[in-house]
C-alpha cells in the first residue's frame, strides 16, 4: 500500500494525473520485463501479522509504544492493536527451513518482550476472538498514520455507502461499519517465493491451484466478533471490509479488490495489467510527494503501478521490487492465518514451498486439468469448512481434502522439497506436523471451536448449573462479575454470541490458546480440555 502517503483524501486533479502515469508505467514494466536480467535464486521470506492483548485477552490498542521498543524489522499495521513482523529471505535448501523456524523464534520473543513492556501479550492467530462490534465502533482501533486514514476514506468514498459484514456460518453476523475497521481484525502468514519472470506464470497457477487445501488445512479463524462462522472467516471479512462495491456494482460482476482471479496466466504482466484494466486508483499518492525515485540503480521504480498493485489484495500477489541488486519479482502467498504456531507456520511454509516446486515441475501441470472455477470454488470451500472441506482434484473428483493432503499431496510436497535439496530429517518434520493435522483433522479453527465449547460448558458448571441449561441466569450473573471488568458491553441473551458468558468463554479459550502457542506444540497435539 506504500509506507508514505501524505494526504487522506485526493481531488479529481490528482486521480486524473495519476491514472496516466500508471498507464506509463505498465509499459515501462513490460519492456523491462522483457529486456532486463532479474534476481533468480528462489529465496523464501516471510511477513508475519500479531496482535495485541491485555491481561483480560482484549485487543490493547498500544503497538506504538511496543514498536518503540523494537527495530525496523517490525512495523505497524491498520490496527492499532497489530504489529507485523518481516523475517529477511534465505534459501530453503539445507537447513533452510531451520533458519526459518529459529530465525521466527527469535524474532517472536523479541516482540513479546517489548509487548511484556507495554503490559501487553502477544496472540498469533487469524482472527482476534475477543474483538467485539463496540470495539471496531470506537476510532480507537486505527493506528495513527495517513496511509490508514487515507485508505478507509477512499474505501468509503468509493463504495459510497457503510462497510458492510454479512455472513453466516453455525451463526449469523450482519453489522454496517462507518470504516474498515474489520479488515484489521484479519492477521496473516505472507510467504515470499522469489522467481524469475519467465517461470512466475507457473509459480502463482500453482500456487493458485493448491489455494484451497492451504486456507483448509490451516484455518484459524472461526470467530468474527464472538460469533461462529466460516472455519477461516479471515477470508470473507477481508473482501467484504475493503470492498468499494456497491450490491449493483457486484450484480454487474465488477471485480473486487479482494480478489481470487478468473483465468490461469501466462505471464506476470497479465495480472499487473488486470490491475490498471479493472481497478481505478484508491490512493493516488504522487511520486514526488511519496518520495519514490524514478530509477532505483538503473532500475525502474514504477511507483505508481507499484501503489496500484498494494492497493489490490490478491490472495497470491505479484511483486516487483527494485530494492535489490537486480531487479526482483516475487509470489506473496498471502491466504494462510497466523499462527497457531512457529511449528505450524513453518510446516506451513514447508508444504506451500515443496507443492509449488512439485507441480511447476509436471509435465502436463495441474492447472492444465483443474478449471480455474474449481480452483476458486475449493478455496472459498477451504475457507468456509476448513480440515472438514470437500476438493475438486483432476482424476480424483470430489474428495475430502484431508485425505487429498495425506494419499496424495504430501508426497508431492516431499519431493518438491527434495528436489531443492531440503535436509531429510528437515523435510520429515515439518510435513510430519502437515500429516497430523490432517489426519486428526486438527486445526486452529477445530480447536478453538471445541475449546470454546468446553470453556462454555466449564463456565456453567462452575456457576452450579447444567450444562445443557441454555437459560439460566443465575449462571450469566455469576459470569457478568468475573468478567465485566473486561467488557462493558451488555449481554443480549444468556449464552448467544454477544452474551457475557460467550465473551468470558472467549476470554478463557484464548488465554490456552497463548499458553499453548507459548509451548511451541504443534496444534494438532492441542488438548480441548480447558478449565
Amino acid at each position: 500500500m506504500g509506507d508514505a502517503v501524505n494526504s487522506e483524501s485526493y481531488t479529481p486533479r490528482q486521480r486524473t494525473r495519476y491514472r496516466q502515469r500508471l498507464i506509463d508505467d505498465l509499459e515501462v514494466f513490460d519492456r523491462h520485463l522483457q529486456q532486463a536480467e532479474f534476481i533468480d535464486q528462489g529465496t523464501i521470506g516471510l511477513e508475519l501479522e500479531l496482535n495485541l492483548v491485555d491481561k483480560n485477552m482484549q485487543p490493547k490498542t498500544c503497538n506504538g509504544d511496543v514498536l518503540a521498543a523494537l527495530d525496523d524489522e517490525f512495523q505497524s499495521e491498520i490496527g492499532a492493536y497489530n504489529v507485523e513482523m518481516n523475517h529477511p529471505p534465505l534459501s530453503i535448501s539445507g537447513a533452510g527451513l531451520q533458519e526459518l523456524e529459529d530465525g521466527l523464534n527469535q524474532r517472536l520473543n523479541t516482540v513479546r518482550a517489548a509487548a511484556k513492556q507495554a503490559d501487553a501479550e502477544v496472540a498469533m492467530i487469524g482472527t482476534l476472538p475477543s474483538v467485539t462490534t463496540e470495539f471496531l465502533e470506537d476510532p480507537a482501533w486505527m493506528t495513527s498514520e495517513n496511509r490508514y486514514k487515507a485508505l478507509s476514506n477512499s474505501v468509503l468514498e468509493s463504495r459510497g455507502e457503510l462497510v458492510n459484514i454479512e455472513l453466516e456460518g453455525q451463526e449469523k453476523y450482519r453489522h454496517g461499519f462507518e470504516d474498515i475497521a474489520p479488515e484489521s481484525t484479519c492477521t496473516s502468514i505472507q510467504l515470499h517465493l522469489q522467481v524469475s519472470p519467465n517461470h512466475f506464470a507457473a509459480a502463482w497457477n500453482a500456487s493458485q491451484a493448491i489455494a484451497g487445501v492451504q486456507t483448509a488445512l490451516s484455518a484459524n479463524s472461526p470467530l468474527f466478533a464472538g460469533h461462529k462462522l466460516w472455519h477461516e472467516s479471515r477470508v470473507p471479512v477481508f473482501q467484504q471490509s475493503i470492498d468499494t462495491r456497491t450490491p449493483e456494482l457486484v450484480t454487474q460482476g465488477v471485480r473486487p479488490r479482494v480478489w481470487f482471479g478468473e483465468r490461469w496466466i501466462t505471464s506476470a504482466f497479465d495480472l499487473f495489467e488486470e490491475n490498471v484494466r479493472y481497478f481505478s486508483p484508491l490512493l493516488p499518492e504522487d511520486r514526488v510527494e511519496s518520495g519514490t525515485p524514478i530509477v532505483t540503480d538503473g532500475k525502474p521504480g514504477l511507483h505508481y503501478l507499484n501503489m496500484q498493485n498494494g492497493t489490490i489484495w490478491r490472495w497470491n500477489r505479484p511483486i516487483y521490487d527494485p530494492n535489490t541488486e537486480l531487479s526482483h519479482i516475487r509470489v506473496e502467498n498471502r491466504l494462510l492465518p497466523a499462527g497457531p504456531t512457529v511449528a505450524d507456520i513453518v510446516a506451513d511454509a514447508a508444504f506451500y514451498y515443496g507443492l509449488v516446486n512439485f507441480l511447476v515441475g509436471q509435465t502436463r501441470p495441474v492447472w492444465s486439468r483443474l478449471s480455474f472455477d474449481d480452483a476458486a470454488n475449493n478455496f472459498f470451500a477451504g475457507a468456509r469448512d476448513g480440515i472438514h472441506a470437500n476438493m475438486t482434484w483432476p482424476t480424483l473428483g470430489t474428495i475430502p481434502v484431508a485425505e487429498l493432503v495425506t494419499n496424495h499431496l504430501l508426497e508431492q510436497a516431499e519431493q518438491g522439497l527434495e528436489q531443492l535439496e531440503v535436509n531429510p530429517a528437515l523435510i520429515q518434520k515439518h510435513l510430519g506436523i502437515i500429516e497430523g493435522r490432517a489426519r486428526n483433522r486438527q486445526n486452529g479453527a477445530t480447536w478453538q471451536l471445541a475449546a470454546l465449547d468446553n470453556a462454555t460448558a466449564a463456565l456453567r458448571a462452575e456457576a452450579g448449573h447444567d450444562a445443557n441449561a441454555r437459560d439460566a441466569s443465575a449462571a450469566v450473573s455469576t459470569a457478568d462479575a468475573t468478567v465485566n471488568a473486561a467488557t462493558d458491553a451488555p449481554a443480549k441473551d444468556h449464552d448467544g454470541p454477544d452474551s457475557t458468558l460467550r465473551r468470558q468463554a472467549i476470554a478463557r479459550m484464548l488465554s490456552a490458546y497463548i499458553d499453548n502457542q507459548t509451548s511451541g506444540k504443534p496444534v494438532h497435539t492441542w488438548s480441548t480440555n480447558i478449565s
